[in-house]
């Protein structure tokens, strides 16, 4: 038996080894095996099983051994690293990685164990006679046998205090068993809900719900691919919904990949999962970023092992080698945070959908702001719509006030952080003991320096783009490369003392709190405050049990979570998202501020929204006053169509970066040349220019965007123009397929 296998140790190409006679029976694609690469023993994962090589087979070296005996790989798992690998122009070693956690490509094995038992009762007087002779053995003996199942070797020894020769000794007289066990560093989902479990019998579903569930239901009966757009207003159910689907795959011998945008929303997520399932028996694996690689060895084992048949977590979750994949939900559909900003640049809602069909599963994709890709596909006719348009027990959604920035600053005469009408609110809030979000999504106490003399801004020496000021530690911070330096106190270019901070920051609202509202037990959620691993579970944890009047936070705070005691959430900047150079910046302050809305009377309290902005009469802000999303999505498709943007054709952004700005402009330049020439009318090409951002980490970057309308008849043809050019080192080359950004 010859295999074709694809080395995880800097290869990208397909070799061939023979499997001794021993390995052929257990051999099968997606294992993990260990084969000689040169000099050294390298793990690999089999791609093909009995194929021709292109060398005489007595030239091929032997397959070392397999790793585990279950793959690393599902059938759908290999197939999709092929479509991703041609999809996203990336290298078969790079897709491989992201799908394969470290620990596993490292070769790392569980954690184990050394537990002790008896082989068989000791009688007392073998116990007494072993006394007279070695009374810690005769110890050790006499507190296993008190015991109804193997125990520690480790709290054996420590509780008797005896030394690992006494159990040796033990062992060696056949009188004590001595075996490993593995041993999880986390018990699935236990570690990531801090123990919280939402239990409970399931909620009674309202008519809406009733018939989505139904739907997805009659889907998962077939066994046959299938996508459902649950678009659902903020507080209407989806969760329950989701719920629903899990328990019927479960229920059916199925598995279910449920994904998240953030991690944030993984501890809620999971205590409900844990409510509805474990009592059944049917174990959560968490999956994130976050997990240190012994955590996720021991969750990947569990669940391609098949212990393990519900995991939750954020986008590379969807690469989880779940045996018999029944069922993927997307929350929170339309959020960029699925779509990966490294090689391979995947986006995970189009993972997830081409995986389910690639298995035959269902995928329920849900949102209260659904894309315009995904609205674009069920107009089609390619997904299925599923609407809840009313908030669970009929609550009212909240209501939107809109304050006109404008109007404040002259009121306030100068730069206003928190508006008259939103500190009024605030205080109410705090006086019914309810609790605030204030929503800014940027960190930093503001976003730069600048001198009211010359205009002198401090900008990062390494990339171009203004400094943030960090007034907590008075340095200014870039946060493209991680520069930092101290806060000037005059001008550099001047000298002049009358340098200060433009725009706004987490920490200036922080700032601008502490000092309205001294009485208010507040805490901040960004990048900064987050550094420590658990924290962000410690502070929503704090929120939710009323430890916090006002939460302030940037987008990790803005989706998805469900806190009953919020009756007021502030958007303290809306324009932030709204006036930058990108064809999505409409759609993201749109969804933006409907999913910020959305946090605010959730329980039985009605709820209120503040919006501060300097254009309150865009067509995101006023659409979103209304909760239109479908006259937001038919005014903004309209533009899209005339202007030849997603969803309407296909977008691949490729960027070009080097040290050498006039150096990366002639190649990119000389490039579009030869791109127009080979493909012709398949492909519109733009540029080359500058980026926005045009400088990053010392290297000048310029983009090219070709807009096409078929994906696989474009990617092939640029890697293959790509693979024919002798590229100068030091210029570096990115592809990225379906970008979500222009910046």
């Amino acid at each position: 038996m010859i295999v074709g296998v694809q080395p995880l140790a800097g290869f990208d190409k397909l070799l061939h080894y023979k499997v001794p006679a021993a390995l052929a029976a257990a051999m099968r694609s997606g294992l993990l095996v260990r084969v000689p690469v040169g000099a050294r023993t390298s793990l690999a994962l089999v791609l093909e099983v009995d194929v021709p090589a292109d060398v005489p087979v007595e030239r091929l070296k032997n397959v070392l051994g397999i790793l585990h005996e279950f793959p690393a790989l599902t059938p759908d798992l290999l197939a999709l690293a092929r479509w991703m690998h041609g999809y996203y122009a990336a290298r078969m070693e790079a897709v491989l990685e992201a799908m394969i956690p470290a620990a596993v490509r490292d070769g790392a094995r569980l954690k184990q164990e050394r537990y002790l038992s008896l082989t068989r009762p000791v009688e007392a007087t073998e116990l007494e006679a072993l006394g007279r002779r070695a009374p810690a053995q005769a110890r050790v003996c006499q507190f296993l046998g008190q015991q109804v199942r193997p125990v520690r070797k480790s709290l054996v020894l420590s509780r008797l205090n005896a030394s690992a020769a006494i159990a040796a000794a033990l062992v060696k007289r056949g009188l004590v068993r001595e075996e490993a066990r593995a041993v999880e560093r986390v018990a699935y989902a236990d570690h990531w809900s801090s123990g919280e479990i939402v239990t409970g019998l399931p909620p009674r579903l309202n008519e809406e719900q009733a018939a989505v569930v139904a739907s997805v239901k009659a889907s998962l009966e077939q066994g046959k691919f299938a996508v459902h757009l649950l678009h659902g207003v903020t507080g209407s159910g989806k969760t329950e919904v989701y719920l629903r689907a899990v328990e019927q795959v479960l229920a059916a011998g199925g598995s279910a990949i449920y994904l998240v945008p953030e991690v944030a929303l993984t501890p809620q997520t999971v205590a409900r999962l844990r409510g509805r399932f474990e009592a059944a028996g049917h174990r959560t694996v968490v999956w994130h970023s976050h997990l240190g690689e012994g955590e996720r060895l021991d969750g990947w084992t569990a669940l391609a092992s098949g212990r393990a048949r519900v995991v939750v977590g954020a986008r590379s979750a969807v690469f989880a080698p779940v045996p018999g994949l029944r069922l993927i939900v997307v929350d929170e559909e339309h959020e960029p945070a699925y779509k990966q900003d490294e090689t391979p640049r995947y986006h995970g809602r189009d993972v997830a959908v081409y995986r389910a069909k690639l298995a035959g599963a269902v995928c329920l994709l849900g949102s209260a702001t659904p894309s315009l890709e995904s609205f674009a596909n069920v107009r089609a006719g390619k997904y299925r719509c599923d609407r809840l348009t009313r908030r669970v027990d009929d609550k009212r959604l909240p209501d939107f006030l809109i304050v006109d920035m404008r109007i404040e600053a002259m009121r306030q005469r100068g730069l206003v952080t928190l508006s008259r009408l939103l500190v009024d609110h605030m205080h109410q809030r705090l006086a019914r003991r309810e609790q605030t979000i204030l929503f800014i999504n940027r960190r930093g106490y503001s976003s730069s320096m600048q001198c009211r003399k010359c205009g002198h801004v401090e900008a990062c020496p390494h990339c171009s783009v203004a400094m943030t000021y960090h007034r907590a530690d008075e340095t200014l911070k870039c946060h493209l490369c991680g520069h930092a330096r101290g806060a000037p106190a005059a001008c550099p270019a001047c000298a002049a003392p009358d340098i200060r901070w433009r725009g706004l920051g987490t920490q200036r609202v922080e700032e601008a709190v502490r000092r309205l509202l001294p009485r208010a037990r507040l805490e901040r959620m960004d990048a900064d405050t987050m550094a420590k691993k658990h924290r962000f579970r410690q502070i929503l944890g704090d929120f939710r049990a009323g430890r916090i009047d006002v939460l302030i936070g940037t987008q990790m705070i803005g989706k998805g979570l469900d806190f009953p005691n919020v009756t007021l959430v502030g958007l303290v900047d809306a324009d932030l998202s709204m006036h930058v150079p990108d064809f999505r910046a409409n759609e993201r302050t749109f969804q933006l501020l409907v999913q910020v809305a959305g946090r605010a009377g959730r329980g039985d309290r009605a709820g209120e929204v503040v919006v501060q902005t300097f254009t309150p009469k865009t067509d995101a802000v006023q659409f979103a006053k209304q909760a239109d999303y479908d006259g937001f999505a038919e005014a903004e498709l309209e533009v899209r169509r005339r202007f030849g943007y997603p969803p309407y054709r296909h977008l691949i952004h490729h960027l070009f970066r080097g040290p050498n700005p006039e150096k990366i402009r002639f190649l990119a330049e000389q490039w579009v040349k030869q791109v127009a020439q080979a493909l012709g009318a398949l492909v519109e090409v733009r540029g080359p220019l500058a980026a926005p951002i045009e400088k990053v980490k010392d290297e000048y970057r310029f983009q090219v965007w070709y807009f096409c309308a078929r994906v696989p008849q474009v990617v092939p043809e640029l890697v293959r123009l790509q693979a024919a050019v002798a590229w100068p080192s030091d210029v570096t080359q990115v592809l990225d397929v379906d970008p979500m950004s222009l910046v």
